[in-house]
């Protein structure tokens, strides 16, 4: 897939201690000093993953996303233009900021800035997390997945659709509509929340070891508001997973065991059991304000008898034999 793994992630924020303490201490990532107005982390050998720039918002600052080919730079540019989006290249500085090769950027429909990145660059200095931890899972997955507040789902489905080539995994419909899209392996790196609002939903990042995402759990419970949704699983990804409130607002999904699909014979689907088959309890919602409904959908799942296939349990394991015995 041309367009294939989210490569970083950029934010706005003017609380650049409190994000060095929830991304290096919490989630776990290589705090990098970069500037006095811009913080940076690793969590691999990438030279970057996640920047937070000194700047009002407290939201989504761009999107990283990384291209097979330099070539690919230009047929999505000419593409775009076609349609009527104004894309820009990056002059050397920039992609010497972004650590990358060549880079295009570009808005989507509600002002989202999209950077496409060629040739990102890595390290061999070692990855030393900000606390003990196996490592994320990245690699040809890329840094995890991000999702966004979306306004109106039908001008946003072609874009990244149609114009950028992501695929559809499923989507769901009720209690809201949200659409799940895979450009590699991961069952889905972008998602789009018909909430009628604009900005970060939020993004995940998948650790190796499910007692790494516990641990976090415990340091998360341990601070006042800082936990959003509780340890749960959900129904399309099988992700185990709970979400914490970030510096900027908007949530950190801290994940274990994400699905990974096949691509060449999955095919897109409605999902009707609802976001969780257990746990993910909304604390910052209230009960009229959908947290009751959610739950009923949880309870309804599991009366059902709705859970993943057993040998998802431990997927990278599972991915490791089936390569190892082909």
């Amino acid at each position: 897939m041309p367009i294939n793994a989210l490569g970083y992630l950029g934010i706005r924020s003017d609380k650049l201690e409190a994000w060095s303490d929830f991304a290096g201490r919490l989630l776990g990532m290589q705090k990098i000093d970069r500037t006095a107005g811009q913080l940076a982390f690793r969590m691999d050998d990438r030279i970057q993953r996640l920047i937070v720039a000194d700047e009002p918002g407290e939201t989504l600052a761009f999107m990283g996303w990384e291209t097979e080919f330099r070539a690919d730079l230009d047929r999505y540019a000419a593409r775009l233009e076609t349609a009527g989006t104004s894309v820009h290249r990056a002059s050397p500085g920039l992609c010497d900021q972004r650590f990358c090769a060549d880079m295009i950027y570009f808005d989507d429909p509600m002002g989202n800035r999209v950077e496409l990145i060629w040739q990102p660059m890595i390290t061999s200095d070692p990855f030393l997390p900000g606390r003990p931890i196996s490592g994320f899972v990245t690699g040809p997955l890329g840094m995890g997945h991000a999702v966004l507040h979306v306004k109106d789902i039908n001008e946003m489905m072609p874009f990244y659709r149609d114009l950028l080539d992501f695929r559809v995994s499923d989507y769901g419909l009720t209690p809201y509509g949200l659409y799940f899209f895979h450009v590699n392996r991961r069952h889905h790196s972008f998602a789009m929340v018909g909430s009628g609002q604009q900005g970060l939903h939020h993004f995940m990042v998948e650790f190796g070891n499910l007692d790494d995402v516990g641990q976090g759990y415990d340091l998360a419970c341990l601070e006042e508001h800082r936990l959003a949704y509780t340890l749960g699983r959900h129904t399309n990804d099988y992700m185990t997973s709970f979400y914490t409130h970030s510096p900027s607002g908007f949530f950190v999904e801290n994940g274990w065991g994400g699905r990974l699909i096949e691509l060449d014979s999955w095919q897109p689907h409605e999902t009707t059991d609802g976001p969780s088959f257990w746990g993910h309890e909304r604390l910052y919602l209230t009960e009229e304000g959908g947290r009751r409904r959610l739950r009923e959908m949880r309870l309804n799942a599991a009366a059902r008898g709705r859970r993943a296939p057993d040998m998802v349990d431990c997927p990278w394991l599972y991915d490791v034999l089936s390569r190892s015995t082909r």
